[in-house]
């Protein structure tokens, strides 16, 4: 049995996974990003039968999000950063596993998955059962920030700080790092999917227009910013009236946007003040050198480098690619795995099945 499971691991690709609220992205060793789809997946409603014969998952299962006929049920399976459907997360990663396989089943392949690093053991540990019934040989977890911190070319082994605000879909991730290990970090559930909240709620409360998420979504990426912009912009987005329950267009400006989004936008300056409060007086010296990196998705909207840096007095930048940063650095910790999890898996930072 041994024997078989090594041979199957020979012609297995190790990969890296960053299983994401909003995007699940996978690395491979010396290739790179081979996969970003949305973490969606379609199912018949009541069961956990995924659509097209297994296949209707990322991209073609977002394209059903809120746009499902009443037996179609087109399920997030992560909340928050955490898995919140055991079942379909795990049908999740078997597809994407054999996707990068292309389709072969008889894979057994080592995996670093990249987790929050405020969830509790019970999530880890539902992370690493997850990987492993979907065809892992061994499973690794690194946290958000480290992953993102090596994945954006910071010196995390050295005896100096290194801040990273990673800004996903669920969580906004805040970690002052050292020597390979966290020196304080801060986890809050305000990332992207607040951020289209709060844009849903304000179209509501102004305009008495309903829209959609990925609408909302739609115009975050499109004319949301977190500091003035030289030249504002504006969108049409057509909705629902709640008035009289038709279809109806309206006209926003960037100026609106950017009021609906101060409240999240704040609450991860908060975070990040508070994380600089707690960290120890010879790193934040560093910091006033190093700066701060901010990556994830959330990095993408228009000055939010500029508001932060207003706001902290510290040198700002976004990293390069900020959506890969994580996913990047799980790759690298494949291509080091024998330094990487000997440091790692003697701390809390990482665990091995």
């Amino acid at each position: 049995m041994k024997a078989f499971e090594w041979m199957i691991g020979k012609f297995s690709i190790d990969m890296g996974i960053d299983l994401g609220t909003a995007n699940t992205l996978v690395c491979i060793p010396n290739e790179g990003i081979v996969l970003n789809e949305p973490s969606v997946v379609a199912v018949r409603k009541g069961t956990n039968e995924v659509l097209l014969g297994g296949d209707a998952v990322g991209l073609q299962a977002k394209e059903m999000l809120g746009k499902t006929p009443g037996n179609i049920q087109a399920i997030r399976p992560l909340k928050n950063g955490v898995i919140a459907d055991f079942e379909i997360t795990e049908k999740m990663l078997r597809y994407f596993i054999r996707k990068v396989h292309n389709r072969n089943v008889m894979v057994r392949p080592r995996i670093v998955i990249a987790i929050p690093s405020g969830i509790t053991a019970v999530e880890r540990r539902a992370v690493i059962n997850s990987a492993e019934r979907a065809g892992a040989r061994k499973v690794y977890l690194v946290s958000e920030p480290m992953a993102a911190g090596i994945g954006a070319g910071m010196p995390v082994a050295d005896p100096m700080a290194s801040m990273v605000v990673d800004i996903g879909g669920g969580t906004t991730e805040v970690a002052v790092m050292s020597l390979f290990g966290t020196v304080h970090s801060e986890s809050i559930r305000v990332a992207g999917d607040e951020m289209d909240e709060s844009i849903v709620n304000y179209m509501r409360r102004n305009y008495n227009l309903l829209i959609g998420d990925q609408t909302a979504e739609r115009i975050k990426m499109a004319i949301g910013s977190a500091a003035p912009l030289e030249k504002e912009l504006e969108m049409e987005v057509a909705g629902r009236d709640l008035m009289i329950g038709l279809p109806r267009r309206t006209v926003i400006t960037s100026t609106e946007i950017r009021e609906a989004l101060m409240e999240p936008v704040m609450s991860i300056i908060q975070t990040i003040r508070t994380t600089l409060e707690s960290t120890p007086p010879e790193l934040a010296a560093d910091l006033v050198q190093q700066g701060i990196i901010l990556c994830g998705g959330g990095a993408l909207l228009r000055d939010l480098g500029t508001i932060v840096e207003q706001e902290v007095q510290l040198p700002v930048r976004v990293a390069s690619d900020p959506l890969t940063c994580v996913a990047r650095g799980t790759g690298e910790f494949l291509n080091q795995l024998d330094l990487y999890s000997r440091v790692l898996d003697s701390g809390d930072e990482s665990a091995a099945a």
